[in-house]
């Protein structure tokens, strides 16, 4: 024999949920994809955006272990 199901009279409410992110929560991995990708397509301006030198090495080397 089943048992009785209840209905709700009343709907249930999205009372205390907020689900928002701040704006730089999205913008900010943004820019920084962004930057990383830039200097991946064209490590020769890597040389003016910074005078480590590892790190524009290390940029050229990704870039060609990609291509090949």
């Amino acid at each position: 024999m089943p048992a009785p199901t209840h209905t709700r009279l009343r709907p249930a409410t999205r009372a205390a949920i907020d689900s928002r992110l701040p704006w730089w929560a999205l913008a900010l991995p943004t820019l920084a994809f962004i930057a990383l990708l830039a200097l991946i397509m064209n490590p020769s301006d890597a040389h003016a955006a910074t005078a480590d030198r590892a790190i524009t090495h290390l940029i050229e080397r990704v870039q060609q272990l990609i291509t090949r």
